[in-house]
């Protein structure tokens, strides 16, 4: 039988970067090819020199890239440099600030800006920006200068910056106790039947994806973490639907996984197979007419639109909007010439 553990080497000399636990229903597999799967923009090559390295761990020994992972293992995976999070350097970016004071800063972030360093993208993020801006911005829980929450890079809107400790620690307060505002606009592949509604479900690590998020449902529905979203259809589209859609909290995909969940995954979320046509006719025209609007939206169709909070100095209750960039709005376009088509045809 082959031994795939080594000597423990100096971990003095090694950064963890990444933590997992194997899901219980995880066949063998070697863990070279496991991390494929669960760590996004890695190749093998990379793994492997990091067992080299001494840096793949399952249950606190050091193994090899040959080892097999079974469920309930503990993998950490390190490196002989430390995370790029840890590295921040400030950078010239332009950033688009709807509102600024003493306390705070309100940023319209543009879709394909990173908020947060992480592997793959270690420059042109919104920290990079913010640091160069101001000094001394207060870190979060997790010791990110300046951020209250975030959203994803292919998502467009708004997002608060606390630039002071007191800011920091009351917008935290208010996202955690749900009395922000945050809605977002978002299209969605078919038709949505009610014209409302409140999806609700805990949402955490997809078991085999690590890196899409899912609704646990069954004897798994305690796992993760709840979360609660509430929608309203602003606009039928035919084979698509324009949706309002405000956050009771803020889970990571949330409103990617929530709408998912009920079968009305986003317009071209590559991530959760929106980018696949997933309504419609099976006429050439069609298919052509649908591959027009990813090249014009070549992005999930989702907008943060509207974002309000307390001020934490003055206390009174303020209020931001944002229109919906270009991208998103010529897709919306458009699909609604082709419904008008449709109706007449």
């Amino acid at each position: 039988m082959e031994d795939n553990t080594l000597q423990l080497p100096d971990e003095d000399n090694l950064y963890e970067h990444y933590a997992f636990t194997v899901g219980k229903g995880q066949t063998p597999l070697r863990i070279d090819k496991y991390l494929m799967n669960f760590i996004e923009n890695i190749n093998r090559n990379k793994i492997q020199n990091a067992a080299k390295d001494g840096g793949l761990f399952v249950n606190d020994v050091c193994v090899k890239s040959s080892y097999k992972v079974k469920p309930g293992d503990e993998i950490r995976v390190m490196f002989t440099h430390p995370t790029y999070e840890a590295l921040l350097v400030g950078e010239d970016i332009s950033l688009d600030v709807e509102y600024e004071d003493d306390e705070l800063l309100v940023v319209n972030k543009p879709a394909g800006m990173v908020v947060h360093p992480g592997h793959g993208n270690y420059s042109g993020t919104l920290i990079n920006a913010l640091i160069h801006r101001f000094d001394n911005l207060p870190n979060n829980s997790s010791d990110r200068p300046g951020l209250v929450h975030r959203i994803d890079k292919d998502t467009s809107g708004l997002l608060v910056v606390a630039k002071t400790e007191n800011a920091m620690a009351h917008l935290t307060a208010q996202f955690a106790k749900k009395t922000s505002e945050r809605e977002y606009i978002a299209l969605v592949w078919g038709n949505v039947e009610t014209d409302e509604g409140t999806i609700e479900g805990n949402i955490g690590r997809h078991p085999k994806n690590r890196l899409q998020n899912t609704v646990f449902l069954g004897d798994e529905a305690n796992k993760g973490k709840p979360a609660v979203t509430h929608y309203k259809v602003i606009e039928r589209l035919g084979y698509v639907t324009l949706v309002s859609c405000k956050l009771e909290t803020g889970r990571t995909h949330q409103i990617r996984v929530h709408m998912k969940h009920i079968g009305h995954t986003l317009f071209n979320d590559e991530r959760y197979g929106g980018e696949k046509i997933l309504k419609g006719t099976t006429f050439t025209k069609y298919k052509q007419f649908v591959e027009n609007c990813f090249k014009i939206l070549p992005r999930q169709a989702l907008h943060a639109k509207t974002l309000g909070f307390e001020h934490p100095k003055t206390g009174k209750f303020i209020r931001f909007t944002s229109e919906i960039p270009e991208d998103m709005q010529q897709c919306i376009e458009k699909w609604r010439g082709y419904s008008k088509y449709q109706e007449h045809e």
